[in-house]
């Protein structure tokens, strides 16, 4: 089963690490952060990947054959102004496969691919994706009038649900995307709600999007640990 990474945005919140490599080659404790996200599949037993690249998709096909664990990977230059859904249109279209596996390559969570695949297969839906909660960011205030009752951390777990990526879809989504310049999350995705063909896992553990410079700290550190929080029960 196919599982394709996408790898070809431009990355522009994250500038300072992304002016001569795409998002995804951006080191996470000495490793690509692809590669780790490739290491969450393959822990799993999903070992086949294709790479959607785009910006600075050069330095993904050069670091490609320098890779020595025993994965099959290769990548297909998708173009620079394509957006999210031409570049999974242009990938299902490249293999005979019936489903495929996909996600974001700036996001690492422990996700169960087995699950999301049973939540798949018994919907019998067209998408499924993996609903996460976003990392809470900012210190949660209660109020009494105009006093601060209580200010702390906020959970993750008060967070509400959105689209953490780490999808099976079924190769007729596919004609779910109308052009090259759509992005599947304003096209293809809402189109198959519409007609109640996009369903959802719902993860609860460890997810973390690198979207700022920031982010990239935190899971310098979290990589340190053993295991990596995205690693964990997988």
């Amino acid at each position: 089963m196919k599982i394709i990474l996408l790898a070809g945005g431009l990355g522009t919140r994250i500038s300072e690490e992304t002016d001569t490599k795409p998002k995804p080659m951006v080191l996470i404790d000495g490793k690509p952060l692809l590669w780790h996200l490739m290491n969450i599949y393959a822990a799993q037993g999903f070992n086949d990947f294709v790479i959607a690249t785009g910006y600075k998709g050069s330095v993904i096909h050069e670091w490609i054959p320098t890779l020595n664990d025993g994965w099959n990977v290769e990548a297909i230059d998708t173009g620079d102004n394509t957006q999210t859904g031409g570049r999974i249109k242009k990938c299902i279209s490249a293999f005979p496969d019936d489903v495929f596996l996909a996600t974001y390559g700036d996001g690492l969570g422990n996700v169960n691919i087995s699950k999301v695949l049973q939540v798949h297969n018994a919907s019998g839906g067209l998408a499924t994706l993996t609903a996460v909660r976003p990392p809470a960011r900012f210190g949660y205030v209660k109020f009494d009038g105009d006093k601060v009752h209580h200010f702390g951390e906020k959970n993750q777990s008060d967070e509400g649900w959105i689209n953490g990526g780490f999808f099976v879809l079924n190769r007729e989504v596919s004609n779910y995307i109308s052009s090259d310049l759509e992005p599947f999350e304003t096209g293809a995705l809402p189109r198959l709600a519409d007609e109640n063909l996009l369903n959802a896992y719902k993860h609860e553990g460890f997810w973390q999007p690198m979207d700022t410079l920031r982010e990239k700290l935190d899971l310098e550190k979290l990589a340190k640990l053993s295991p990596a929080p995205w690693m964990d029960n997988i």
